[in-house]
Formats: structure tokens, C-alpha cells, sequence
């Protein structure tokens, strides 16, 4: 009785599948013919049963009208031109999309052996690699000493080392043809740091511990330049000199850097510490053309002895009385 009753079952669901087959046969045979209809097609070819090939000529044509009509929505806004072509889609915010294949959906784990990732999710029996959070470091070597350990140590870094920003006397003549950079005259004060910070060659918040000038561009170099800056390679000072510049290395610590990158910090300017023993050889050294050493000393005595008007006037005046 029940076998009776499923071999009734499976006709009836037969039977219901036939009838939705024949149904949509009817429909697409209605459609065809509205549109040999909307094409005007010849009465012959009306009257006989088209051939073939010219079923697959509607059956594409039937596929494409259904496309165009189903994307005819008002989302897509779709545009067709008078003479016929080319479909035109216009872009709006809500029609945006990624190309098709770009973006791929993330597997999804713990869903079934049909999956091909259930239950263990692919990591396997227990274990630490299992865990949540789990797993070893990359350099992780089975325990035995990694191999950056085994490695000799090379070097240090020096938490003394002051470096030096460099900046180049071809740089220096470039601010000076732009005309954002003096060149200061006999009596006029040499240029500075804060003058270079002021014209743009360096921002102030580089100049940590001071500025060497280095001789790259010297071939280009013509201003006479008198620069009085905190350190100075033998290239760069014959190439000042050779222009008929002046240059002066000076020592700022810390304290005196500030006051002399940023003078409206202070009230009162603090006074310009002498450099430490072991800078000391370099600023008194005529080669570094440090300040300390006699010759700058000398040259510098002169300049304010030059400066200084005469007072001979004065002396024959007090000599007669």
C-alpha cells in the first residue's frame, strides 16, 4: 500500500513538472512570435514554420530584448541612442560596483565536510597551531637557538654622537640667485644658522646640534659669503674663501642653539658656553677655522678695531691744553 502511494507521488510530481515544461514552451512561443510581430517580418515568413537557423536568430533576439528590457529599469538608466548602437550606462552613486571576479568571498569555516573546511576548520587535531590565538614565532626554530642569536654582534650606536645636518655651498648660492639669502657686505654681521632657517634652506626643527657645510656645488659658487656656522669639511672652507667669502666655525651647545634659532624664548640671552675638551682641539685649530684659535682671534680684533671711528681729534685737542 505505501509503495502504491509513492508510485503516485512520483507521477503526480511527473505530471506537475510536463505541465510547467509545456507551459513555458507556450510562453516563449507567444513572445517569439510578438516580436517576429514588432519586426515586421514578411507574411511568408508568418505563414511557414521558420527554419532552423532562423529559430536561433529569434531565440537570440528574444534573449537580448528580454536583457534590455529587464535593465531598462530607472536604476540602471539606461540610455539608448535614435539611430540604434551601442547602449549607453551612466554612473551614479547607487549603480557602483567592483568588476565582476574582483572582490571574492572569504571561505566561511566550521560549515559542514562539504565545506572542505568543517569541523577542525582545517587545523587540524589539537595541538598549540589549533588554538585560538595560538601558533609560533616566524624565526621560531623548534627550540634550539634561532638563527639571529647565533649571529655575532657588529657595532654600537654612540648616544653621545652629535650629528651634523648638512648643507652644501651650492645650495647656499642657489638662495642666494633666488634672493632669499644676504650676502652681507664688509661691516654688515655674517650669516647664521638662523639666517639659513629664515630663508628656507633647512626647517628649524632639523638643526638638532648644529650644521656642517659640505663642498658639493662649489663649482657653481660666486657670492663672497661671510657665514659663521658650527662646522665646516676643507673643501667647502677653500671654496668660500676662493669666492671671496669668510667663514667661522663656531661651537653652540644645546642651550646656545636655542637661544640663537629661537631668540623670543628668553628674556635675557644666555651667555655662549665655551666648547668641551675633547671639541676643543677642532675650534681652535686655523685649518677648522675655529674661532678659538689666534688667527680668527687677530683677524676679528682688527675688524672692530676698523670699525671703531678714530679719536685722534680728541687726543691733540687734551695734548694742547
Amino acid at each position: 500500500m505505501f509503495k502504491a502511494g509513492a508510485i503516485a507521488l512520483r507521477c503526480g510530481a511527473r505530471r506537475n513538472v510536463i505541465q510547467r515544461s509545456f507551459q513555458q514552451n507556450r510562453t516563449l512561443v507567444q513572445s517569439s512570435n510578438k516580436l517576429i510581430g514588432s519586426l515586421r517580418c514578411s507574411s511568408t515568413i508568418l505563414s511557414n514554420p521558420p527554419p532552423a537557423i532562423i529559430q536561433d536568430d529569434l531565440s537570440s533576439l528574444l534573449r537580448r530584448s528580454l536583457s534590455v528590457s529587464a535593465s531598462s529599469s530607472a536604476e540602471n538608466q539606461l540610455l539608448a541612442p535614435e539611430g540604434g548602437g551601442e547602449i549607453v550606462r551612466f554612473l551614479n552613486l547607487n549603480n557602483i560596483a567592483d568588476n565582476p571576479g574582483a572582490v571574492k568571498k572569504k571561505r566561511r569555516v566550521g560549515r559542514g565536510i562539504g565545506s572542505s573546511k568543517g569541523k577542525t576548520c582545517g587545523r587540524g587535531h589539537k595541538g598549540q597551531k589549533a588554538r585560538a590565538g595560538g601558533g609560533v614565532h616566524p624565526t621560531f626554530e623548534g627550540g634550539q637557538t634561532k638563527f639571529y642569536k647565533r649571529l655575532p654582534k657588529r657595532g654600537f650606536k654612540n648616544k653621545h654622537a652629535e650629528p651634523m645636518l648638512p648643507i652644501n655651498v651650492g645650495t647656499l648660492q642657489n638662495f642666494v640667485d633666488m634672493g632669499r639669502l644676504r650676502v652681507p657686505g664688509p661691516n654688515d654681521p655674517p650669516i647664521t644658522m638662523k639666517d639659513l632657517v629664515d630663508a628656507g634652506v633647512t626647517k628649524i626643527n632639523a638643526v638638532k646640534h648644529g650644521v656642517k657645510l659640505l663642498a658639493k656645488g662649489k663649482e657653481t659658487l660666486t657670492a663672497p659669503l661671510k657665514i659663521e656656522i658650527s662646522r665646516a669639511s676643507s673643501e667647502a672652507i677653500q671654496a668660500i674663501e676662493k669666492a671671496g667669502g669668510q667663514i667661522t666655525t663656531v661651537h653652540y651647545n644645546r642651550l646656545a642653539l636655542k637661544a640663537l634659532l629661537k631668540p623670543h624664548r628668553f628674556d635675557i640671552l644666555p651667555k655662549r658656553a665655551s666648547p668641551p675638551p675633547k671639541l676643543m682641539e677642532y675650534y681652535t685649530s686655523y685649518d677648522k677655522r675655529g674661532y678659538l684659535s689666534p688667527e680668527v682671534q687677530m683677524r676679528k680684533l682688527k675688524a672692530n678695531v676698523s670699525s671703531t671711528p678714530s679719536n685722534d681729534g680728541e687726543a691733540s685737542t687734551t695734548k694742547d691744553e
